[in-house]
């Protein structure tokens, strides 16, 4: 009866484990997810800060190429 006590014992402990590590992966997974969301979002606003400048320095550029033919 002691042996069946703690083989019982051990699977208990095996299975708490394994539950823990699952656990533990999962939450990796989640936190890796979330870092590669807030690097795509902040590779999507740079490319759109970089449009918006590129659209707001293109009348300057003509306006300098005016200025210099006259």
């Amino acid at each position: 009866m002691r042996n069946v006590e703690r083989i019982t014992s051990v699977k208990s402990e095996l299975l708490d484990i394994f539950m823990s590590m699952e656990v533990d992966e999962h939450v990796e997974r989640r936190r890796s997810a979330a870092q590669r969301s807030l690097r795509a979002r902040r590779g999507i606003e740079l490319h759109r800060e970089f449009q918006k400048l590129s659209r707001d320095i293109a009348p300057l550029a003509d306006d300098e190429q005016e200025s210099e033919l006259h």
